[in-house]
């Protein structure tokens, strides 16, 4: 395994801000998150940060009753795997302009919109964000979540983006040209504790040489990390697939013989129509002021289902749709969760509503390799999970409605 972050060596006398997790019964609607299984009265029995227990509540209260030392919680709503957003921007806003921000935010302030985006995660159910980068500020809000200076979701960060020089974003990347420096790049990232590596593969043309990809891709996987490729077209996609990246960011149209690729090698799509959906929306896209001419774009590519078909074709075909907003972009704040997910389902990437679900939360904890830890409500699994008011089962917009968020048993909201 790499070398740890320097961060890693410090010693924590104590935590700031740590909570004990909590020994309760949690008793509600369970979605298990594994298949469609669902436990109208069901419970979740945790303790020392762990799940013990999930079964029907009429049932266990009959075997063994209560003895009274096991709080028993009526949440009055659905318990969930807690909810995993694997595209987010914690250090961007949705605020103000990207470029803006990672040019002129000085890092005191990139770190406190860090922490406030994590709270808004949590508020929203979100227990663990896979950070994709701007600048370096989720180096330091992990070093904070770590070291018990702050309480939030788990983090998995990439630490800075690396894109070719003058590449897309290059403004909140790290730039690099040639193989030499494209290794350089990476071992930076794993110096300061990345848990993968992530690279802009394309804006409006292909970037990065060959050779600076063999490298890149190469030096990733020699330490152990997994490499993603932000990729929006099919000759991106394909071309990434081809040098055998991990996971691809975003999406697009793609071949026949692309997603025959994507299968072939198991590599998943992580999609993010948030910024589509919310900037097609004049109401609210006016109030972050987004042009006239960008609504009625964004309202065309709404209204044209037919340019996703691909991404419909490679959910059936079996290549696994992983939940992702890019939150801190326009008009998508940390909390926009709901409207991501029904259009995943009016487009058909996934089945329905459980199929949604577990893309937020098993499918989501599988690709990122935490699927024996979290993911689903099974016993022995760390307890990650959050307690919404309604049945998102039928209508997700019940997601919206946060009662409870607990993260390694930890209560945070």
């Amino acid at each position: 395994m790499p070398e740890a972050p320097s961060w890693k060596f410090q010693t924590v006398i104590g935590s700031i801000v740590t909570k004990a997790p909590i020994s309760a019964t949690l008793r509600g609607r369970v979605f298990t998150g594994v298949d469609d299984n669902v436990i109208e009265d069901g419970f979740v029995k945790i303790e020392g940060g762990l799940i013990i227990k999930v079964g029907v509540f009429a049932e266990e209260l009959h075997l063994h009753g209560n003895d009274g030392d096991d709080e028993i919680i009526e949440t009055g709503g659905t318990i969930l795997p807690g909810l995993i957003n694997s595209h987010a921007h914690l250090a961007w806003d949705g605020i103000h302009d990207l470029s803006a921000q990672a040019l002129y935010d000085p890092p005191e302030i990139s770190a406190y919109k860090c922490a406030s985006n994590m709270l808004v995660s949590l508020w929203s159910g979100i227990t663990m964000v896979r950070d994709m980068g701007m600048n370096t500020s989720n180096i330091y809000a992990k070093q904070a979540i770590e070291q018990g200076i702050l309480s939030g979701p788990r983090l998995l960060i990439c630490g800075e983006a690396i894109v070719q020089t003058g590449g897309h974003t290059y403004w909140c990347c790290r730039e690099a040209s040639g193989p030499d420096e494209m290794r350089r790049a990476v071992r930076d990232q794993v110096r300061n504790g990345a848990d993968f590596i992530k690279i802009m593969a394309c804006h409006d043309t292909l970037e990065f040489t060959d050779e600076e990809l063999t490298a890149v891709v190469d030096e990733s996987h020699r330490n152990n990390l997994p490499i993603t490729a932000h990729a929006t077209f099919d000759a991106a996609i394909s071309r990434m697939a081809a040098f055998e990246v991990d996971i691809i960011e975003h999406g697009g149209s793609m071949s026949t013989d692309t997603i025959d690729c994507l299968l072939d090698r198991n590599i998943p799509i992580v999609t993010t129509f948030a910024p589509l959906v919310m900037q097609s929306q004049p109401e609210v896209a006016r109030r972050f002021n987004i042009p006239e001419w960008k609504i009625k774009e964004r309202q065309a590519a709404v209204a044209d289902k037919g340019r996703y078909d691909s991404l419909v074709k490679a959910s059936k075909a079996g290549v696994r749709i992983v939940f992702g907003t890019d939150a801190g972009s326009p008009a998508v704040g940390h909390d926009v969760i709901v409207p991501e997910l029904e259009f995943m389902v009016s487009l058909g990437v996934v089945e329905d509503n459980t199929t949604a679900l577990r893309s937020i939360t098993s499918v989501a904890a599988d690709v990122h390799g935490f699927g024996e830890t979290i993911g689903t409500l099974v016993a022995g699994k760390e307890a990650d999970i959050v307690v919404v008011d309604g049945n998102p089962i039928e209508n997700l917009k019940a997601l919206a409605n946060v009662k409870m968020t607990f993260v390694k048993g930890q209560r945070l909201i």
